[in-house]
């Protein structure tokens, strides 16, 4: 499954969640510390791994 770097507006709070794809379209994501909803998705690099050779 996938994570997921949110950061909270209101306590500046960074945390990573791994969701499905689906929880990650319909879940309204919280702040584990403060409980706001008011949380924004961080861009981050990842890496795709395949048994296939280039």
């Amino acid at each position: 499954m996938p994570t997921y770097d949110f950061t909270c507006e209101k306590c500046n709070k960074k945390f990573t969640l791994i969701l499905s794809i689906s929880e990650h379209e319909n879940k309204k994501i919280r702040c584990p510390k403060c409980k706001s909803v008011r949380v924004k998705q961080q861009l981050t690099p990842f890496q795709v791994v395949t048994t296939r050779k280039s």
